[in-house]
């Protein structure tokens, strides 16, 4: 599977190769250490929690602490905590220390920031469907397996 990359102005310039399912390391592939879609899911995975990704629009603003981030977004310390070591394991941010605290930044500010636009142009094209599929939209439980996938057929946006 490609996806394009985008230049300085925004324009699609190159595709991505983001692997094929059945590469090594991926389900129904031989053992190895193919990256492939898995990697990709990865990197979604880490951005899927609302919390994580109101931390990451708000690095988007400049350099923060902790305490910083639980006064503006109005999270419990823990919580933020936990979830900027995610993205700090994610590689998404990065931290560096000041006096007491840890000061914490995006890890690549520009792809960060272009993920964010296309995902926002993305969801301005496709309206609410995200929202409303029965498999991960709002209100969804949990992440189903690919055999428990439902259909849209009959959720009022059958495909």
């Amino acid at each position: 599977m490609t996806s394009r990359e985008l230049d300085d102005d925004g324009g699609l310039v190159a595709p991505v190769d983001l692997g094929e399912p059945g590469e090594p390391g991926e389900p129904g592939g031989p053992e190895g250490s193919g990256r492939g879609l898995s990697v990709a899911a990865a990197l979604f995975h880490g951005l899927s929690d609302p919390s994580r990704l109101a931390i990451l629009q708000h690095l988007t603003l400049g350099d923060h602490r902790v305490r910083d981030l639980t006064e503006h977004l109005g999270l419990a310390q823990s919580t933020v905590s936990a979830h900027l070591a995610c993205l700090k394991e994610c590689g998404l941010v990065s931290s560096r220390p000041d006096g007491r605290a840890s000061v914490f930044s995006l890890a690549s500010p520009r792809e960060l920031v272009a993920l964010l636009i296309a995902a926002e142009g993305l969801l301005a094209t496709t309206g609410s469907a995200v929202a409303l599929c029965p498999n991960y939209g709002v209100g969804s439980l949990g992440l189903p397996a690919a055999g428990d996938l439902r259909s849209h057929a009959g959720q009022g946006g059958g495909r």
